[in-house]
């Protein structure tokens, strides 16, 4: 027979895995499972008896690797990888390079009225992606824009911001406009928490603000860049609001721009899920060996530099 004494230490351990279950319930229902069923549903697909009318005409059967086949042969799928890509290639630097700078500067003793400063950059990204979008939208057609407006007044020359080229800088725009205040807080956290001393330190030895930026607290907050970077790649790869939003306001902007807006296309307008359930799995994959294959690097080199 158990002691009271035992049943008490079986308690007390078994607490926290108490604790955990209503957590764990939940990121099982709501992560776990439809990850799960939309990996089921990738290698399945739709046999069509004769005419495909009548009970029974339609049924599901294994498919294999056929849909993760027909994705990858694609060529709106594969467009639209590329435009990311070149998508991806503007956002994630300029907007961390500018997160950077922001976090700088308010980390700068010059620098007044820091809390207001902070919260104004910071504000954007407080705003619902999709309103972001359309308030950009309208910003960049003729007809309706006070920029326009003015350039129309000035006489000087009207860019067209939703078609060719200035439309990767319109979309870019959107996603840096809304995200430089979540990664420059991010930054602007890891800096507050260097030590005063190694800044009083740095001045003693004769350092100007530019050195002390440069020589020390960029290397001390490189893991506060890493980390912002790989948020950064996850956001390019499912970028979806900024051009499904504008895609009403142009022609310029096709329903497979982006390969969310495929996966999209293809399990609402074509009734697809088998199609878009592989699709969708063959852009969560990229994003999980592009995001931990940077962080693999970077931990390496992070170690190399410790073992010098």
């Amino acid at each position: 027979m158990t002691s009271p004494a035992r049943r008490r230490s079986y308690g007390v351990k078994g607490a926290p895995y108490a604790f955990l279950i209503p957590a764990t319930t939940l990121f099982s229902l709501f992560f776990v499972l439809p990850i799960g069923y939309a990996v089921w549903l990738s290698f399945r697909k739709v046999h069509v008896s004769g005419l495909g009318l009548g009970a029974g005409a339609r049924t599901e059967v294994w498919a294999g690797l056929e849909n993760y086949k027909d994705a990858l042969t694609d060529n709106e799928f594969y467009d639209g990888a590329l435009r990311v890509l070149g998508y991806g290639c503007i956002v994630v630097p300029v907007m961390l390079g500018l997160a950077l700078l922001f976090a700088l500067m308010l980390d700068s003793e010059r620098v007044r009225l820091t809390p207001f400063t902070r919260l104004a950059i910071f504000l954007p990204y407080a705003i619902p992606g999709v309103v972001a979008a359309l308030l950009w939208g309208f910003l960049y057609l003729p007809a309706v824009s006070p920029f326009y407006y003015l350039l129309d007044k000035l006489h000087l020359p009207q860019p067209d911001l939703l078609s060719g080229g200035p439309l990767y800088l319109a979309l870019s725009n959107i996603a840096i406009w809304g995200g430089t205040g979540f990664n420059m807080i991010v930054i602007y956290t890891s800096l507050r928490s260097i030590p005063a001393e190694v800044y009083e330190a740095a001045k003693l030895d004769g350092a100007s603000p530019l050195q002390i930026a440069l020589r020390i607290k960029i290397p001390m907050v490189a893991p506060s860049l890493v980390l912002t970077f790989f948020f950064s790649i996850i956001a390019t790869l499912q970028v979806f609001n900024e051009p499904m939003t504008l895609k009403p306001l142009t022609n310029s902007v096709s329903t497979t721009w982006s390969p969310l807006m495929k996966v999209y296309v293809d399990a609402f307008a074509k009734g697809d899920i088998y199609s878009a359930a592989a699709e969708a799995t063959l852009i969560a994959v990229a994003t999980l060996v592009l995001s931990f294959g940077f962080l693999r690097a970077a931990n390496r080199r992070n170690k190399q530099e410790a073992a010098q």
